[in-house]
């Protein structure tokens, strides 16, 4: 009698689980699957709890008690990835706040912008460097529908050389200690070290700052900081762990020199020239190029906003941006789509997609940058990137062909994530 008893509970429970999975049933008149394929005409998506279950072609009769979203003659494709955010901060913002505002006060700006990058159709961030645990946060906020916001691969703090781009910088020394968050190291025994210490804090991907930066109040130009030693050391661990390596690089020798080393991906490449995209191709590192940085940057030039040092290297930049994109685009090297926003208002992401498209993209290659190539970066291709049976339900819908015309992907007019609509 007891076993039987057990036996009932377990199918009731059973019974009980599938009569709460919710199914949602999405009519389009256009379906991008894979953007390397041609898009399917009217089709019916059906969608349980946070996965697709089914494409099928012409308009599906919807199940009892199913939610049902009809986007007209609308183009459903898959949800969009940046590679390079800091959802954490706004542009424009004095260097010197870092030694005002709490930590805390990251989330609140956190939450404002998770809100905003998934409603302009991102789905899926990578959050390129942050405080401690404000990305952590915010990474577990949007996971359990907390937050409305986009899956969040989080850094965390990244590891720079003392007095680099990335460490504390611009500030008195006895100040410099006090903001300290202990991710600068010297020689390749500590940087083992420190990204062992980002892997246990939480980091998802191990951010690095490889040359100067242009934002920091470091002013010694944009060249390369690590020695080989020290990035091969950082490479090394981080995959013992299991995790890529971001490098934000500008210069060409430590482009190269990152490349060599087994770094995943370059963030910004502004000035890789032909020996250092040799060695990304070889190596099969991929170029984040984001040319909405520059963007951004330009906006505020000269308007009082950025100190004299980083004026300087603003400068230094601007006249190559993009130079380096379409070379790797010729000798092959793979392009994903990041676009570096908190250097920019949150939510023009998508202007990444023209610019990519000046500087020598298809308007197909550029949305493959957002989707299949960004998922592959991310070692998520089976997870998000497409549509199809057992993927994540994350997908927007716009009006127009986004395989012929990129800016129609600066309108999104509608946003599911992980099975939940937006808005």
């Amino acid at each position: 009698m007891r076993k039987l008893g057990l036996v009932a509970a377990a199918t009731c429970a059973l019974m009980s689980s599938a009569a709460i999975a919710k199914t949602t049933v999405i009519y389009a008149g256009h379906v991008i699957t894979d953007v390397a394929e041609a898009a399917q005409g009217p089709s019916t998506v059906i969608v349980t709890d946070d996965r697709i279950t089914s494409i099928a072609p012409g308009r599906v009769d919807a199940p009892a008690g199913a939610e049902i979203v009809d986007l007209g003659d609308k183009t459903l494709l898959p949800g969009l990835i940046d590679l390079h955010v800091h959802l954490t901060g706004d542009p424009g913002g004095d260097y010197r706040s870092e030694a005002v505002e709490p930590d805390e006060w990251g989330v609140v700006v956190g939450e404002k912008n998770a809100r905003i990058t998934l409603r302009a159709g991102f789905t899926t961030v990578r959050e390129a460097g942050s405080a401690q645990y404000t990305a952590f946060a915010l990474r577990r906020g949007t996971a359990e529908g907390l937050i409305e916001g986009p899956r969040i691969v989080a850094a965390g703090p990244a590891l720079a050389i003392i007095g680099g781009h990335g460490d504390v910088t611009g500030f008195r020394e006895d100040i410099h200690a006090v903001l300290d968050q202990g991710y600068t190291c010297t020689g390749a025994v500590e940087c083992a070290e420190k990204v062992r210490k980002a892997s246990r804090a939480g980091a998802d991907v191990i951010k690095i700052t490889a040359t100067g930066g242009v934002l920091s109040q470091q002013g010694r130009g944009l060249g390369a900081h690590f020695s080989n030693a020290e990035m091969e050391s950082i490479a090394e661990t981080a995959h013992s762990l299991g995790l890529k390596v971001m490098a934000h690089a500008h210069g060409a020798r430590g482009i190269e020199s990152a490349a060599a080393a087994g770094i995943d991906s370059i963030e910004h490449g502004t000035f890789a020239d032909e020996a250092a995209l040799k060695v990304m191709k070889a190596k099969g590192t991929y170029m984040v190029p984001t040319l909405m940085a520059f963007e951004g940057i330009r906006e505020r030039l000269g308007k009082g906003i950025y100190t004299p040092t980083v004026e300087a290297k603003v400068r230094m930049t601007l006249n190559d941006v993009g130079k380096a994109m379409a070379r790797a685009k010729a000798l092959g090297v793979p392009i994903a789509f990041g676009t570096d926003a908190g250097v920019f208002e949150h939510g023009r992401n998508a202007h990444e997609f023209a610019l990519l498209v000046e500087h020598g993209l298809t308007p197909r290659e550029a949305l493959a940058s957002a989707t299949t190539v960004a998922a592959r970066l991310l070692s998520m291709e089976n997870e998000i990137g497409r549509l199809a049976p057992g993927m994540s339900a994350d997908m927007i819908a716009v009006s127009g062909d986004p395989l012929s015309d990129v800016t129609t992907l600066e309108k999104v007019d509608w946003v599911m994530t992980r099975g939940r609509i937006a808005g």
